[in-house]
């Protein structure tokens, strides 16, 4: 089994989210199909039906985390020492060449990824664009509307 690199803090939302899951979500299912249970018959009972489709869920999404986790390698950003160059888990701040817009980004796990919170995948097209490069470089980066140019102002690993 191949390891996933993960942030330290995206690991911990994982682990945060299995943990409400396991101690909440499902004791609470269980409860909420003893309860339908006990109104009698099964095969017309709709409250039944649902709980039993939320249990499903709830498991597989507790299946899911735990694989996830089990094959996360872990890298703290804050430990990275990259000497300036952009690696998993850098915050990059970087200048559109053509509009003079400024952005700032963070590379993430697949899992992580949100761009409202400016957190790109190291998938996507920008962050393989970025890795390896340094401060002061200019990036092409292919988007849907052709090559944009970026260049990095400032690496950081917070």
């Amino acid at each position: 089994m191949s390891t996933v690199p993960i942030t330290k803090h995206g690991a911990q939302l994982l682990k945060e989210e299995l943990h409400r899951l396991k101690t909440k979500e499902r004791p609470s299912i269980i409860n909420a199909i003893s309860e339908a249970r006990a109104q009698g018959d099964l095969s017309e009972n709709a409250e039944y039906d649902a709980a039993k489709e939320r249990q499903s869920f709830i498991e597989g999404r507790i299946a899911d985390l735990e694989g996830k986790l089990g094959s996360a390698q872990i890298i703290d950003p804050l430990t990275l020492e990259a000497d300036g160059r952009i690696v998993f888990g850098s915050t990059v701040h970087l200048e559109d060449l053509e509009t003079g817009d400024k952005v700032t980004y963070q590379i993430v796990g697949l899992d992580e990824a949100d761009l409202k919170d400016l957190k790109v995948s190291i998938t996507s097209p920008i962050a393989r664009a970025l890795i390896g490069k340094f401060a002061g470089d200019v990036v092409g980066v292919q988007a849907p509307a052709g090559v944009r140019e970026y260049e990095v102002l400032e690496v950081r690993y917070i």
